[in-house]
């Protein structure tokens, strides 16, 4: 990865926490925590995949139609996220696979 691509990635963050921070409070703070949670939980592909900006698209949407942020995800933030997870490989998965590998042999 060279200087150009850390630009690149640090201009889209930019792009992407301003859209985040356009949203209204309500939401703005429920991503917040959806964000933590997912860095905590660790998908491999967050920040180059389309979770995050897939919930910020989502969000809009339920903003525009002026629906409650809790009516879109439900009342619990963690299994909002991990329904969005389910399919996406983790650091704890990898971590998993490899210690598993190590006992087998």
């Amino acid at each position: 990865m060279g200087i150009q691509d850390l630009i690149e990635g640090k201009k889209q963050w930019r792009a992407h926490m301003a859209r985040v921070k356009a949203l209204p409070p309500d939401y703005h703070i429920v991503y917040k925590e959806m964000q933590k949670y997912l860095f905590k939980v660790g998908p491999v592909d967050l920040l180059d995949g389309p979770i995050l900006t897939g919930i910020v698209d989502f969000f809009e949407e339920g903003a525009a139609a002026g629906k409650g942020v809790l009516q879109l995800i439900g009342p619990d933030i963690a299994t909002f996220c991990d329904d969005l997870l389910k399919d996406s490989p983790t650091h704890a998965d990898i971590y998993q696979r490899s210690i598993n590998q190590n006992a087998d042999t």
